[in-house]
């Protein structure tokens, strides 16, 4: 079992999912139902299934959950580029965000490498 909280990945995409909701809690009501909504679950998936996939599992099915969390992050970088598009007020946000999401995807990859070698 890895101790998925030393994972540094872990750690900064935990720290997404809060300027995400801080950006979701900016939204109109009716942004908040529809994009926000999905913006939160794909923000939460990625930390999530890097949790799942480090517990008493193999380095393949670990592997298989990084593969997730790779997913949700391309996911949420593509919301928060159409965030962008229909929001003008939080157009100025998203950018660092979608940096973070990309380093995100950059360390899962690392990871997944390191295991599978």
């Amino acid at each position: 079992m890895k101790d998925f909280k030393k994972l540094v990945v872990w750690q900064k995409s935990m720290d997404l999912v809060e300027r995400v909701f801080e950006v979701v809690g900016k939204m109109d009501m009716s942004e908040k139902i529809s994009l926000g909504s999905q913006i939160s679950r794909s923000a939460v998936s990625i930390p999530s299934n890097i949790a799942e996939g480090a517990g008493p599992n193999s380095d393949k099915e670990f592997a298989r959950f990084l593969d997730i969390a790779m997913g949700s992050a391309f996911e949420l970088e593509t919301q928060l580029l159409i965030l962008n598009r229909t929001n003008p007020n939080l157009a100025s946000i998203q950018p660092d965000l979608v940096e973070n999401t990309k380093e995100i995807q950059k360390m899962l990859s690392g990871l997944k490498r390191s295991i599978n070698n």
